[in-house]
């Protein structure tokens, strides 16, 4: 029985119906926050598409994270309107939003040594009472084994290792099983193997039908794997679109303040950016 259950288990939901590839999932208009009396997204239009997997690039400072915070609806937004599955995202209870959307924040810290697999059942705590309940063990082994995570299930997840812990974090939004993945991330902490793995997750969720958002640094990783790429420069959409179109050395090289050469890998002809170096 997973002991989580009860927190987010009222009856009456709403629950999601499927939705077709390419139908927007959740979309911000005009978005606007504030933090601190900063202004740190202003205006901000986006499209949030089942089937796809969206990039959110940009510097330090840019608004990628407050962005997807907007999206989750776990920031409120001081002007402008978040949807999720055609509603504001505001007349959603949480437990209607969290069959919804499945957010992976940053760090993941827990106060108690909860065993690794009690973690990755929390994901399944929106489900209880519905009849997708029963699918709550396969799901769960299916999220460890995703993520190379099962052979440490009875450790506790206070002694695991960053990467360990970030593999465990993105199990449990898995487990979530919703049709929206917002990822804030998801890779900073993992070696080039399990960034990888992540990467390719994300593709399979999207060629199942989900919508997946993903805050990457690695602009590398971010033209291999996303369909489309949003670049956010002052709290504003620089460009967005497919990354073999929108990445440019020209645009990439303004926005960083990082002279950067962009060529084609020889074999993909996927977009290699690379930061100009002396000689």
């Amino acid at each position: 029985m997973n002991p989580f259950k009860a927190l987010l288990a009222p009856r009456g939901r709403e629950l999601p119906s499927p939705v077709p590839p390419g139908s927007t999932v959740a979309e911000a208009a005009g978005v606007g926050v504030r933090l601190g009396g900063r202004p740190v997204l202003d205006s901000v239009d986006l499209t949030v598409r089942a089937g796809e997997v969206l990039a959110l690039v940009g510097p330090n400072g840019a608004g990628k994270s407050t962005l997807l915070a907007a999206l989750a609806a776990d920031l409120p937004v001081d002007s402008g309107e978040v949807r999720v599955d055609g509603r504001p995202a505001t007349s959603w209870t949480t437990a209607e939003l969290a069959l919804r959307r499945a957010v992976l924040p940053q760090s993941a810290a827990l106060a108690f040594p909860f065993p690794v697999e009690d973690v990755v059942r929390m994901g399944r705590a929106p489900w209880a009472g519905t009849a997708r309940e029963d699918e709550d063990d396969s799901v769960v082994a299916a999220a460890m084994a995703a993520t190379e995570v099962t052979g440490f299930a009875a450790r506790p997840f206070s002694a695991l290792s960053g990467g360990e812990r970030a593999r465990v974090a993105l199990a449990r939004v898995l487990a979530q099983s919703a049709p929206l993945l917002l990822l804030d991330e998801p890779t900073a902490a993992l070696d080039l193997r399990h960034q990888e793995l992540v990467l390719r997750i994300c593709r399979e969720r999207a060629a199942a039908g989900d919508a997946v958002v993903v805050v990457l640094h690695d602009l590398g990783l971010a033209a291999a794997y996303a369909d489309r790429a949003v670049v956010l420069h002052g709290g504003r959409v620089a460009v967005a679109g497919p990354p073999a179109e929108v990445f440019t050395g020209e645009l990439l090289g303004e926005v960083y303040r990082q002279p950067v050469e962009v060529f084609p890998h020889p074999r993909t002809g996927v977009p290699l950016v690379v930061p100009k170096r002396l000689a």
